[in-house]
């Protein structure tokens, strides 16, 4: 059974798995998904202001759940 990417990235990120988050970001065909969880992680590790690391967080979950609504079943199902 393979599990979606948007649900591991749910599941890196609520858990602060960032070394697994970084792999899957390397590996996952969602473009978007990639650049959201790049964007996070640099901000994690690199800014200085509190404001710019929540604010990405915010936006690579609410990327996560607007993606998991519009997967196809097929998809969620294999």
């Amino acid at each position: 059974m393979e599990i979606p990417d948007y649900d591991k990235a749910l599941y890196y990120t609520l858990w602060g798995q960032w070394d697994d988050l970084l792999v899957l970001m390397v590996r996952t065909n969602d473009d978007m998904l990639s650049k959201k969880i790049q964007i996070f992680l640099h901000a994690y590790h690199y800014s200085l202001d509190q404001t710019k690391v929540v604010e990405s967080h915010d936006t690579l979950l609410y990327y996560i759940d607007h993606a998991m609504k519009y997967t196809p079943t097929a998809v969620m199902e294999v």
